[in-house]
């Protein structure tokens, strides 16, 4: 989860209008209201929430730019719109904030849960600018402090028990931490000594003497890892391919690309594949390729989280006789969303690469590059999959498709799948819908004959009921046969 401090503006309070667009369009709701006077609510127009506080911002001439905005974010879905709510009211309390008026709109327009929290930089109370120096880093450790209260994640517990790891060099524990959030750095005033910091806060300082350097030999662990890699080779595919990130040089200002040209044109490189995802998640084998600039690996280093040590692969096994190297590349974002799918079997994985090649020819996808991915979403998020997909299935038979996020795709074995876009999922479709669903789609003619044939037959009965009876005719006529026969 990150947050991300928005610039100052001006009185009018450009960010209540922003949220208010987000909210009319249907990518964002309003999900808390908190310190307003009671005339003031969430029916209150934007006009309303602005005036008030412009009111208690005005009564400081020498605040030109009242506004406070921040946004706070999870990745993908890891965190609901309630839950991000809660973290956004707890962060405020943590910023000084807790007794201002702030708005939490929770927006829905990007692959990422984030809520907008929108308020004055002028005290209500007193009048008074609320103290924003160093503003940036307080709102690292004021969110920080809110993760650790309401989930318990510690970043000084964390970075004490990486520092026990047995590695082999500076290099490697640099790579570890880095692997885990943290920044190593040399300190200024010591040259023997290192500053490790997370999201800009430093964490600790350390000297060389306090490093847990142990070499790896006679490691019976190495003999397992060997085990464990040559296994899961033959299940899973080993092609490397590059994952390009591009977004640090789409963030920079026209006025700024001048500045430091040579680091900001730098593309960040990563190299992945199917094996190394699966030994993460599956074993806690952590394998990191070693490149310079665009050109292929030359070497890789290993951090087994189990056994709590750092290798050089080599120690392992040569990195050639392991990986297959390729020239395909994807961007990063593309990439980060691909792996969030639930993708539980390969014929899943083989419905997902025809939909994605059709709909994004411009990418040049390969099935390598989609990851196997077994984990379940949360219960609710599965029924609100489930729903979407119904209603998909149901429009579509009506020759109406108002949802553009879902996707109905046959397999080569003739199943048929749902691709849901907006929740990275893809399922078999009977088993979201449910048999009788299943049924009506497989037979949309059947269905409309089922319906025609209902709509006759109420016809029938309303014409029985003008004519005041509401006998069948033919009865009539099967009782004259009847007195015929007698």
């Amino acid at each position: 989860m990150i947050v991300k401090m928005m610039p100052a503006a001006g009185a009018s309070f450009p960010g209540v209008n922003y949220n208010d667009k987000k909210i009319n369009n249907g990518r964002g709701e309003l999900m808390l209201m908190k310190n307003f006077p009671s005339f003031i609510n969430e029916s209150s127009d934007k006009q309303q929430v602005r005036d008030y506080l412009r009111a208690i911002s005005v009564g400081n001439k020498k605040i030109i730019k009242p506004q406070f905005h921040a946004m706070i974010s999870t990745k993908f879905q890891e965190h609901s719109k309630v839950e991000l709510t809660e973290v956004a009211e707890n962060f405020m309390r943590e910023m000084g904030y807790g007794d201002q008026p702030f708005t939490v709109v929770f927006h829905s327009d990007t692959d990422n849960n984030h809520v907008h929290i929108v308020s004055t930089r002028v005290d209500k109370s007193t009048g008074k600018k609320i103290n924003d120096s160093f503003e940036k880093l307080i709102s690292q450790e004021a969110l920080s402090k809110t993760l650790e209260k309401l989930y318990n994640i510690k970043p000084d517990e964390e970075l004490e028990k990486l520092l026990k790891y047995k590695v082999n060099t500076i290099n490697q524990l640099e790579l570890l931490l880095e692997r885990n959030g943290f920044v190593m750095i040399k300190n200024k005033l010591d040259e023997k000594a290192f500053d490790i910091l997370k999201n800009g806060l430093k964490q600790r300082t350390i000297n060389s003497e306090q490093i847990n350097f142990e070499t790896n030999k006679n490691d019976s662990r190495k003999n397992q890892i060997i085990a464990i890699l040559i296994k899961y080779k033959a299940i899973h595919s080993n092609k490397v391919f590059k994952v390009e990130d591009s977004r640090r040089q789409k963030s920079v200002l026209p006025e700024n690309k001048d500045k430091n040209e040579k680091d900001i044109s730098k593309v960040k490189v990563e190299f992945e594949s199917e094996l190394q995802e699966k030994m993460r998640t599956l074993f806690g084998i952590d394998m990191v390729f070693h490149h310079k600039d665009n050109h292929h690996p030359f070497g890789y280093s290993l951090i087994d989280h189990k056994s709590g040590k750092v290798y050089k692969g080599s120690e392992i096994t040569k990195m050639t006789d392991l990986f297959e190297f390729t020239d395909e590349k994807i961007d990063k974002q593309l990439f980060e969303v691909l792996k969030d799918y639930h993708i539980p079997n390969e014929e899943s994985k083989s419905v997902l690469l025809k939909f994605l090649r059709k709909t994004k020819p411009e990418i040049r996808l390969q099935k390598f590059m989609l990851f196997e991915n077994k984990k379940n979403k949360d219960l609710e998020t599965y029924r609100k999959i489930q729903e979407e997909i119904k209603h998909h299935v149901r429009n579509s038979l009506n020759k109406r498709n108002d949802n553009q996020t879902v996707s109905i795709v046959k397999s080569e074995t003739g199943k048929f799948y749902a691709i849901s876009q907006e929740h990275h999922f893809v399922g078999e479709l009977q088993n979201l819908i449910g048999e009788k669903e299943y049924q009506k789609f497989l037979n949309p003619q059947k269905e409309v004959a089922g319906k025609v044939m209902k709509a006759v037959d109420e016809m029938f009965f309303e014409l029985m009921k003008i004519s005041g009876t509401a006998k069948d005719p033919g009865e009539n006529e099967l009782k004259k046969r009847r007195k015929k026969r007698k």
